[in-house]
């Protein structure tokens, strides 16, 4: 089925066509996440990483109004340069920015969206958006979550974001059904560390039995997303109580500022990187490449099933 807008790079679409392994990748993290030329420099080096593990890299993005399934290493460079100038683009987004011919980033929820469209089973982000902390006052919860329970993508990150509140997401994530499962550990990561003291649904010990969950929940007929948590490698797993600490400091600097909506979360990880002196930043950068490689051996595991 031909879908309006939508433009698959042709390595992609052959791949997908013959069965072979594909991952996506999101945009935000090159236009939001990252100062240039290290954004870049990131992007290409996941590519790299998937295509190692035996898999097509296809990082996604809204650029002059169509939705592209993989990127050109050009097209890459532009978004990075372009940075903060390129919407942060979640669902609520995508009608206008593709009616309107524009660029935009691709947020977890957007980057899921597109893979699906794509016909994209595996997705590797760093860390998916949550329940933010103070969210039964602000009602600050991301569309990430609203994504994974109902789009058919399996997610590989390495937990949600230690800025939000993991507990109500994980409350809510069970509330949409969504399966959580820690990639042999028990444990759901905090993003920049290894444990947040919260148990995930199952632990899975292989790529292999990964492939296997996301098959049968196809064959079973079963609608929504699968989440991954894969945790950062312990070499840059950073101090749990330092961190927080961090966390802390820059939420209360967020609310002093009137800052909320999708601005949260670029502005909280630009304080954390500002006030770790960039140790975040690096940790961040090794948790994608670990991310990467799962996503690729899983599709690679799937692709022969």
């Amino acid at each position: 089925m031909s879908i309006p807008y939508l433009d698959v790079k042709p390595e992609v679409a052959q791949a997908i066509a013959q069965g072979k392994p594909v991952v996506a990748l999101e945009s935000t993290i090159i236009s939001h996440g990252m100062p240039y030329p290290q954004n870049v420099e990131t992007a290409l080096k996941v590519e790299e990483i998937i295509r190692a593990n035996g898999a097509i890299p296809a990082t996604i993005a809204i650029l002059g109004g169509r939705l592209k399934a993989g990127l050109t290493p050009e097209e890459i460079e532009y978004l990075g340069k372009q940075g903060q100038k390129v919407t942060k683009a979640s669902r609520r987004d995508l009608s206008v920015l593709v009616a309107q011919g524009a660029d935009g980033a691709t947020t977890v929820a957007t980057t899921m969206m597109i893979a699906h469209m794509a016909g994209i089973k595996l997705f590797a982000t760093g860390g998916i958006g949550g329940v933010h902390r103070g969210a039964e006052t602000t009602m600050d919860i991301s569309a990430d979550l609203e994504e994974l329970g109902q789009t058919d993508v399996m997610v590989v990150c390495a937990g949600a974001k230690a800025i939000l509140d993991l507990k109500l997401t994980l409350e809510y994530l069970e509330t949409k059904g969504v399966p959580v499962l820690g990639y042999q550990t028990e444990e759901l990561p905090a993003f920049y560390t290894r444990t947040s003291g919260l148990k995930v649904d199952y632990r899975v010990d292989s790529p292999e039995m990964l492939a296997k969950v996301l098959k049968t929940q196809h064959d079973l007929g079963l609608h929504g997303g699968i989440l991954v948590t894969n945790p950062i490698p312990e070499a840059y797993s950073m101090d749990a109580q330092a961190i927080n600490a961090v966390i802390d400091q820059a939420i209360a600097e967020a609310e002093a500022k009137g800052i909320h909506g999708k601005e949260t979360t670029p502005f909280l990880l630009a304080k954390v990187k500002e006030i770790t002196g960039g140790d975040s930043l690096e940790a961040n950068i090794q948790l994608v490449f670990n991310n990467a490689k799962l996503a690729a051996q899983t599709a690679a595991a799937y692709a022969k099933l």
